[in-house]
């Protein structure tokens, strides 16, 4: 891959987010050319052996629930052969049995691709078991069993990635219609990844459009509704404690994301559609010095956060109505409101702009969503005891 250097950064604590990044070439060529030596030059070349190396040991997490069989295998088929697929599903198993379909569609795709995976529902017994007999009971709802939703379901991936020994973990949505695309992602987590100094790195993806129908014509949108209004605030957010207005955040709810393996433990995650802008505000609290850290060597060591701009455009199912947009900004804004660092001037901003959208009342208080701490907390050892791995997949962990 030929991509630009990542040259401008705002630095907040031992946080470096670096400016979006633009892909001159998808595949860059085996071999170094010497010709990138150079100090002045702008585009890196990141050779497929290297993307290689990272992507023998990043596994990709993929959240099912209730998808179109064929969307999911071609999601499956995107990914690169040498990655680790972990499907984690919250599909029904009754009056049809989803899950099952869902194994055995996998089964029969990965046994023809000769290609190694994981795959477990996230209610399941088995997988609840990972968690309390590791100690880690946040997750657990009152039968005892992984609670729903998204972020519980990546919570299990990255759980299920580390116990079998990958060192990144990445999360791609099952309702992409472009096996391309998917490719595509998973080769900038590899170049990210690739990139940094620190073992402490994550890679966000910034969709180069997203297709509509409008007036029977394809339009190539570049912002979403929330996307737009997240990174706004993400950055006036960041802007109260830099001094500097900046506009350097611009993947605040980036579902495509990939992180190294001990920055994924490390931080604090949130339920909902809240996931993704919350890995911004635990960075910040964690390690952005306004707060003692946890993690005084991730202080001293610091974080790279790469953002970078796909080629393909993201087609994934239709949009779920106007009261799906609403929910996922008010769990977006509500995560910076309710942050322990989040200055005063952003949360009335945010009041004003979540009144002014209908979805709280005046004197109201955003809403409180649950948080789950770092699953550095859980004692995979004890964990690693209580899974029959043979029943979940072509996986005999090392």
């Amino acid at each position: 891959m030929r991509l630009e250097i990542p040259t401008n950064a705002e630095r907040f604590g031992a946080n470096t987010f670096y400016q979006v990044q633009k892909i001159y070439e998808l595949e860059g060529g085996y071999g170094i050319d010497t010709e990138f030596d150079s100090p002045f030059h702008v585009i890196q070349q990141i050779p497929y052996d290297r993307l290689h190396e990272i992507e023998k040991d990043l596994a990709i997490i993929i959240p099912v629930k209730n998808e179109r069989l064929r969307l999911l295998e071609g999601v499956l088929c995107g990914i690169p052969h040498a990655c680790l697929p972990i499907v984690l599903s919250n599909s029904q198993n009754e009056p049809t049995d989803r899950f099952r379909m869902e194994c055995s569609m996998v089964d029969t795709f990965c046994r023809h691709a000769k290609k190694k995976y994981l795959i477990a529902h996230q209610r399941s017994p088995e997988v609840a078991r990972l968690f309390s007999d590791g100690g880690y009971l946040h997750l657990l709802d009152e039968d005892g069993l992984v609670r729903h939703g998204k972020a519980e379901g990546m919570l299990a991936g990255i759980a299920l990635a580390n116990l079998v020994g990958k060192k990144y973990v990445g999360f791609i949505d099952a309702d992409n219609y472009f096996p391309g695309a998917v490719f595509e992602y998973v080769r900038i987590f590899s170049a990210g990844l690739s990139q940094s100094k620190s073992p402490y790195s994550m890679v966000r993806i910034q969709w180069h459009s997203k297709p509509k129908i409008v007036d029977a014509e394809l339009f190539f949108a570049k912002w979403g509704r929330v996307t737009r209004i997240t990174n706004q605030y993400l950055n006036l957010f960041l802007s109260q404690y830099t001094g500097y207005e900046t506009e350097i955040l611009r993947t605040g709810n980036a579902g495509e994301h990939a992180l190294s393996m001990p920055l994924a433990l490390a931080l604090d995650y949130s339920t909902g559609f809240s996931v993704e802008t919350h890995q911004f505000v635990s960075l910040m609290e964690k390690f952005g010095g306004v707060l003692p850290s946890p993690f005084p060597e991730i202080m001293k060591t610091g974080v790279e956060i790469f953002q970078i701009e796909s080629r393909n455009p993201h087609l994934h199912e239709a949009t779920k109505g106007q009261d799906h947009i609403r929910e996922m900004i008010e769990y977006s804004l509500s995560v910076l409101w309710h942050s322990r660092i989040c200055p005063a001037l952003v949360q009335k901003d945010i009041a004003r702009e979540l009144r002014r959208l209908k979805i709280v009342r005046k004197n109201e208080s955003p809403l409180q969503l649950r948080r789950y701490p770092e699953l550095s907390t859980l004692n995979f050892s004890a964990a690693a005891a209580a899974l029959d791995w043979s029943r979940h997949g072509n996986y005999t962990p090392a």
